[in-house]
């Protein structure tokens, strides 16, 4: 009986000292925090052709002194198909988030891509503008707006 009570206070002793051991070790890793920083956060296509590549790359720092892991990368619609980084990205190191719209669309260019991580600040809005242009149409256009003198 005694040897068991000794057995259980000794239990006691150990998980209390791995719960306070645990605890400090968690409060440590709490002082590092992963943040992310773009180059820029809107990216301007300008006037492009219809067809024309839509691919553009968002460029970023992981300035914290944590990993930065990068959950998800959503658009706002079908048209803006974003890619994310696979693996995560060391403090000091730069990463890329690659963004392809669908350039068949004959349209402005206004959406939003929002990128979720583990950074200090966890959501990060970024931006692409800009307009498609069918030129083969829109010289018709041109043509027809010009009056009988311009021509």
């Amino acid at each position: 009986m005694f040897d068991m009570n000794l057995k259980l206070r000794v239990m006691k002793q150990l998980i209390t000292i791995l719960f306070i051991g645990l605890i400090g070790f968690s409060v440590n890793a709490q002082d590092k925090v992963a943040k992310i920083e773009f180059k820029s956060e809107t990216i301007d296509y300008g006037t492009i052709e219809k067809g024309a590549d839509g691919v553009r790359v968002f460029e970023f720092t992981n300035t914290g002194d944590a990993p930065l892991i990068i959950s998800k990368v959503s658009s706002t619609c079908g048209c803006t198909i974003p890619k994310k980084p696979e693996g995560p990205v060391l403090p000091g190191q730069t990463g890329k988030i690659e963004v392809k719209y669908d350039t068949k669309r004959v349209m402005p260019i206004r959406k939003t891509i929002t990128v979720i991580s583990n950074a200090e600040t966890p959501t990060v809005a970024l931006k692409i503008k800009g307009k498609v242009v069918d030129s083969s149409k829109e010289s018709v256009l041109n043509k027809k707006n010009k009056s009988v003198l311009e021509q």
